[in-house]
């Protein structure tokens, strides 16, 4: 097997989210910290008459975690203006990629694909006159579905 070998580190990721299709994406931010990359798949447990020796274990529904971005800074209020008009209109949704990059930075080695994407919670830090930058402390977001793209090296 021939090819060079990306290794993909934890702190080298980018977020984008977008409000609809061809649309700009609407996270123009750096976060330090990303977690809630998550699922959970409910097993059903039968046993079988007889059968005292096992148990058979079923696949139940799934269970997605929250995206939780920490430290952002940005430069607009875009995901303000985000959260506000969930607020009006609960049924807009989104969709967020998450993409993990090796240690060069250009190079992609895996990707999350969020879909149906609905802010949560939204914090801003203690404000600072030092900082020239708008920041975010917080963003949470719920999402419906979620699909990991590993790519091959």
């Amino acid at each position: 097997m021939s090819g060079t070998v990306h290794p993909f580190t934890a702190f080298n990721f980018a977020v984008e989210i977008h409000r609809g299709e061809g649309a700009k994406p609407l996270v123009a931010a750096a976060f330090a910290e990303c977690d809630g990359l998550e699922m959970n798949m409910e097993i059903k447990t039968l046993r079988e008459g007889g059968a005292n020796d096992r148990q058979i274990r079923l696949n139940g529904p799934v269970a997605y975690g929250q995206l939780t971005l920490k430290r952002g800074m940005t430069d607009n209020f875009d995901l303000w203006h985000w959260f506000q008009d969930s607020v009006t209109d609960p049924r807009l949704r989104a969709e967020a990629e998450v993409v993990m990059y090796a240690a060069d930075g250009h190079t992609v080695c895996a990707s999350f694909q969020l879909s149906r994407c609905v802010p949560v919670k939204l914090k801003a830090p203690a404000l600072s006159a030092r900082d020239g930058q708008v920041a975010i402390e917080e963003l949470q977001v719920a999402y419906e579905t979620l699909r990991f793209n590993g790519i091959q090296p």
